[in-house]
């Protein structure tokens, strides 16, 4: 599926990580969002090899066919942001994903970047039976009015969900959408 967005990116869905480029621009949207103080399950500085890891990973669950990438990229084909979705593999529950690492490069965000992820996201649920979309990002962190703007709802918190690099645990908000 390929979405063309806004004149100034387009948004595809990636089969594969095979691509170095693709890889490299992946990782450095990674380091950039953990640097920027981005809840999403590192800690900054992000270790190259961590970095690397998580990405591995991710082509490994892209081949086993439970996620799918959707990648922004500019004009100039640079990686500018990227969203993943979780199929839920379990027997009772074929209509739900949950989306994972919505990530904007620093010097892109408030240019609709991830607004257009989330859409083509949203897309790409529905096309796969999937009315039912969870996510949870840290209490107070820029995602939890994201959301809430775009029309999740707040489904609960959890208590001291995240344990951050100075020792202090943060709480996680759980939102839910109904496609």
């Amino acid at each position: 599926m390929d979405t063309q967005s806004p004149p100034h990116f387009s948004i595809t869905t990636v089969n594969r990580l095979d691509d170095p480029s693709l890889r490299a621009g992946l990782e450095h949207l990674l380091t950039d969002a953990v640097a920027s103080g981005a809840s999403v399950g590192f800690h900054a500085p992000l270790d190259p090899a961590r970095n690397a890891a998580f990405w591995d990973d991710v082509a490994s669950a892209i081949a086993s066919g439970g996620l799918r990438l959707l990648v922004a990229r500019d004009g100039a084909g640079r990686v500018i942001g990227a969203v993943q979705l979780a199929l839920s593999p379990k027997q009772n529950s074929p209509h739900r994903a949950d989306v994972q690492k919505l990530l904007v490069l620093t010097d892109q965000r408030g240019r609709g970047v991830a607004t257009a992820l989330m859409n083509a996201l949203y897309d790409l649920a529905r096309s796969l039976g999937r009315n039912l979309l969870e996510l949870d990002t840290r209490a107070g962190d820029f995602g939890e009015p994201f959301y809430s703007r775009a029309g999740w709802e707040r489904a609960g918190v959890l208590p001291g969900h995240t344990l951050e690099a100075d020792g202090s645990f943060h709480d996680a908000v759980m939102f839910c959408r109904r496609l």
